[in-house]
Formats: C-alpha cells, sequence, structure tokens
C-alpha cells in the first residue's frame, strides 16, 4: 500500500463544522451512481488534511438519521477537493485542515468496509486513538519532568538550587505521583485492550484522566522554570500549548465521562 510505503499522506475525515463529539451528526453526503459515489460536504479539524494525498472520509450513504448510514469512502485528492490550512494554538507541527468536497466522483471499490456499516468502524478506531493518546501523554508528563528536575537542580535562588526549596521540592513530588498514577492505569487498559477484553472503561479511564493531568502538568512545569518556562528557548510553553488539545481531541473530557457513566448502566 502507498501509505505504509510512505509514498503517500492519509488523513481521516470523521468530524465536521457541525458535527464533532457527535458522529452520528455528519453530513456530508454520499450519494450512489453507476460505477460509485458522488460526495458533497465538509470536514474540519483534520490532520494532514492540507498535505494528503488521500481522504478516508466518513460519509452518510442513506438519509436515514442517527449512527445508521454512515460508511466510509477513501477520497483521492483531485477536482472537488479543496483545503484550508487552519492555524492553531499548538501543535505547529501538524499541519490541519477545513476540507469541502464539491461533487467529488469516488468509485465504488474505494468503499472501505460495508456500506453503511462504518459507525461501528469509528467506534473501533476510537479505542486505538484514547488509548494511543493516553500512552503519548505519560510519555510526555515523563518527558517534561525530567526536564523540569534537571532544571531544578541546576537553576539557584536565594543561594542554593530551587529543587532544595520545600515548595519545589514537593510540586516535583506531585508531579511525579500524577506520572505514575497515570502511567498504571494507562498500561492496565492497554493489556485489557490488546488481550481482546472488553477495555471500553479501562481505554476511557485512561484517556481522561491522563489528558488533562498532561496540560497540568505542562502548567506545573512551566511555572517551576519562572521566566524562563514563558520563554520560546526551554520548550515548557510548547508542551502547553501542545497539551491543551488532550482534552478536546478523540472525544473530550466530557465525552468520556459520559461513555464511563452509561458503562455503568446509569
Amino acid at each position: 500500500m502507498p501509505a505504509i510505503r510512505g509514498e503517500k499522506l492519509g488523513a481521516l475525515g470523521i468530524t465536521e463544522p457541525d458535527a464533532g463529539s457527535d458522529v452520528a451528526g455528519i453530513k456530508t453526503t454520499a450519494r450512489k451512481v453507476d460505477g460509485g459515489y458522488v460526495v458533497n460536504g465538509s470536514k474540519m479539524f483534520i490532520t494532514n488534511g492540507v498535505r494528503a494525498d488521500f481522504i478516508v472520509t466518513a460519509v452518510k450513504t442513506t438519509a436515514e438519521g442517527g449512527h445508521h448510514g454512515i460508511s466510509f469512502l477513501i477520497i483521492d485528492r483531485g477536482a472537488g477537493v479543496e483545503s484550508s490550512k487552519i492555524e492553531k494554538m499548538g501543535w505547529h507541527a501538524s499541519d490541519t485542515a477545513l476540507i469541502a468536497f464539491d461533487d467529488v466522483a469516488v468509485p465504488e471499490e474505494n468503499l472501505l468496509g460495508d456500506e453503511n456499516q462504518g459507525f461501528y468502524l469509528i467506534m473501533a478506531n476510537f479505542q486505538w486513538e484514547r488509548i494511543m493518546m493516553a500512552l503519548g501523554a505519560v510519555g510526555a508528563m515523563q518527558a517534561m519532568f525530567e526536564r523540569t528536575l534537571a532544571y531544578a537542580k541546576e537553576r539557584t535562588a536565594f543561594g542554593r538550587p530551587i529543587g532544595s526549596h520545600q515548595v519545589i521540592r514537593h510540586k516535583l513530588a506531585e508531579i511525579a505521583l500524577r506520572i505514575e498514577a497515570g502511567r498504571d492505569l494507562t498500561y492496565h487498559g492497554l493489556r485489557r485492550f490488546v488481550d481482546g477484553a472488553d477495555a471500553v472503561q479501562e481505554v476511557t479511564m485512561a484517556k481522561l484522566a491522563t489528558q488533562r493531568a498532561a496540560f497540568d502538568t505542562a502548567d506545573d512545569c512551566l511555572q517551576i522554570h519562572g521566566g524562563a518556562g514563558y520563554m520560546v528557548e526551554y520548550d515548557i510553553e510548547r508542551a502547553a500549548r501542545d497539551a491543551r488539545l488532550g482534552p478536546i481531541g478523540g472525544g473530550t473530557d466530557e465525552i468520556m465521562k459520559e461513555i464511563l457513566g452509561k458503562s455503568f448502566g446509569l
């Protein structure tokens, strides 16, 4: 496959201007015609959307409401596909786009999976996405902690390293505890998921716990760096900007709590 060989870039097109957390509310349509489909609509906040050679796109293939009638089409960049770059608070190394589809012809063989069964593909993908986000957050927190610990040992104030002051020492202890709790919860969810168990609760908890924790950790590390943390040179300000996406992307904190609540039979 060209994407696996590194010959082409892909993007995943699910979110729309009016359908983010409510995946079932997508409005991009794929009308069946001889030999394939004609796609109209738009997608928002699409990673790789500016440079992607193809977009794996969630579309409505029936007029039926809710999660029924959602399918996935592999849409190659070409006539009728337009991308606009979106400027973001963080993640500047990753392009994000608004994509518009205007009477885009898609051949029938570009249907991914079964027609009208795309919602189940979305739900299955979310488990991988959320556990990967949790793992990324744990790694990011560890990197921030190690960098800040080294800074606290080197930076002096009032005649001694700032790490020897109780207020900084205790803050670093709190950060280490937060990281370990997130790591344990994430690894537990990963083990259950890889074993093929129903890991929705564990994966959801891991995603919910680690994303806000990563932003809080970045903020705490920035504070320990003082004025230096606000400067680009030390990378902590970038970590804070990048981490803020976590409680939003891949399912907001609010959606994670809703999934957990429903998993308890509520």
